[in-house]
Formats: C-alpha cells, sequence, structure tokens
C-alpha cells in the first residue's frame, strides 16, 4: 500500500484493555496493565485516527481454554490442551490454559472504566466459540477451508477493509498474546501494521524483547516508540 499523506487512512486497535485482564484483582492480570491507559485515552481524542475500536475478550462459562473445564483439573498458566480444528479433525494446535476470565456478561469482561470508551467507534467481541482459543480480535487460529469459512470471524477483517484503512495501530493486552495475534493477522491482511510499545503490557514482561523480534521476523509487525515518526504522524492536524 503506498504510504503518502493521501492514502493514509489509519485505524487504532485497543486490545482486551478489561478488568479481568488488570491489576489489582483481575483473574488473569498483566502485570502493569491499568498504566498504559492515559496513552491510550490520548490516542482515542485524535481526530487523525476515524476508526478507534476496543476488542473485549468474550468467552462462555464452558470454554475450553479455562483450566477448570477439564477432568483433570489441570493447573493454569502451566498445562495445555490440544484444540482440533471442528472444521477439519486433522488440524490442531496446542494452547496455555487459563484460569477463567473475560465471561461473558460479568464485571471481570467489562472495559476498564477509565478507559475513555465515549471515544470508541466500534467495539469487538471475540473468543465467543468455547470449541476454540482466539488471541487474535481477527480470526480463530485455523486457517481458513478452501470455501473461506473459518470456525471463528469477528468481522473486524471485514469492517477495515469496508473502511479503507491502511495503517494499523495496536495496543492494550497483553502483549505477548492478544495483541500480538491481533498485530500478525492485521499484517496478513494488508494493513502496516505497528505496535505502539508504550500503549501494551505483557503477561510474561521478561520475555518481551525475544517476542518483539520475533514478531519482526515471523509476523512482519513492527513495534515503535510512541515518540516515532510512525506514531508522531497521527499527532498532526494537517
Amino acid at each position: 500500500m503506498a504510504d503518502s499523506q493521501s492514502s493514509f487512512r489509519p485505524a487504532l486497535l485497543v486490545v482486551d484493555m478489561q478488568e479481568d485482564f488488570c491489576p489489582p484483582s483481575g483473574s488473569l492480570a498483566v502485570p502493569l496493565g491499568r498504566t498504559i491507559t492515559p496513552l491510550i485515552n490520548t490516542l482515542l481524542t485524535l481526530p487523525t485516527l476515524p476508526l478507534k475500536i476496543a476488542t473485549q475478550d468474550w468467552h462462555p462459562p464452558n470454554h475450553i481454554s479455562f483450566a477448570p473445564n477439564h477432568p483433570s483439573q489441570p493447573p493454569p498458566f502451566v498445562s495445555s490442551h490440544t484444540i482440533t480444528n471442528p472444521l477439519d479433525p486433522s488440524q490442531s494446535y496446542t494452547t496455555l490454559l487459563w484460569p477463567p476470565h473475560c465471561i461473558q456478561s460479568t464485571p471481570g469482561a467489562s472495559l476498564i472504566p477509565e478507559l475513555a470508551s465515549q471515544n470508541l467507534t466500534h467495539v469487538i467481541k471475540k473468543g465467543l466459540d468455547p470449541r476454540v482459543e482466539m488471541y487474535s480480535a481477527f480470526f480463530d487460529p485455523f486457517p481458513p477451508t478452501p470455501t473461506g469459512q473459518r470456525v471463528c470471524d469477528s468481522g473486524l477483517a471485514k469492517l477495515l477493509h469496508d473502511e479503507n484503512v491502511t495503517h494499523v495501530y495496536v495496543v492494550g493486552l497483553a502483549g505477548d498474546y492478544c495483541v500480538k495475534h491481533t498485530a500478525y493477522d492485521a499484517a496478513k491482511e494488508g494493513f502496516q501494521t505497528v505496535i505502539i510499545e508504550e500503549g501494551t503490557k505483557s503477561v510474561n514482561p521478561g520475555g518481551w524483547e525475544e517476542c518483539k523480534k520475533e514478531m519482526e521476523s515471523i509476523g512482519g509487525v513492527r513495534v515503535v516508540s510512541v515518540e516515532s515518526e510512525e506514531v508522531q504522524r497521527l499527532f498532526k492536524k494537517d
């Protein structure tokens, strides 16, 4: 895609700024998760961003990623489970198991109150299918069938394409899971994609540097500072 200012139509993706992902009482709290809110709120005021989209994990109580939903009661954070593609049993992947979190219509699934939600243009819910994990705000991890069918499609890709978005800026939680996979899929969809470093925190802060290298080398996603030219262009009035 061209990168001239005249063809520049950016979107901000605010990933999973929800109570269960934030201290002090979130069931899957990301260290320092709330501290990124002021920067996100600043971005949400910018008129140069025509689309400001928040995502919410929105799991049913019987979700496959919840450790207590498995007969052996495996401990969360360290146990894994193999998930089979409901549309193609020959495909599978292994995922970590988590404590129950962001259950539909519970307080833990709510966007945190200090987030300037009134400035959002859209809210996209993800992770609704109990059979598959869905870190990305776009799709489940399985490839589409030959006819284009997916287990889960949030509609985010269609929304961005319909709005002629060229660049996607990603912030939110957690950098090494849902932010990363959302950014991967944004890049795969053809958008110039960056993660704003000061606008995300990770489940595993010690592994963030390696995660950044992986994203750039494998996913085509760059992690940039808020002071970078890519982000500062959002603050220009013209």
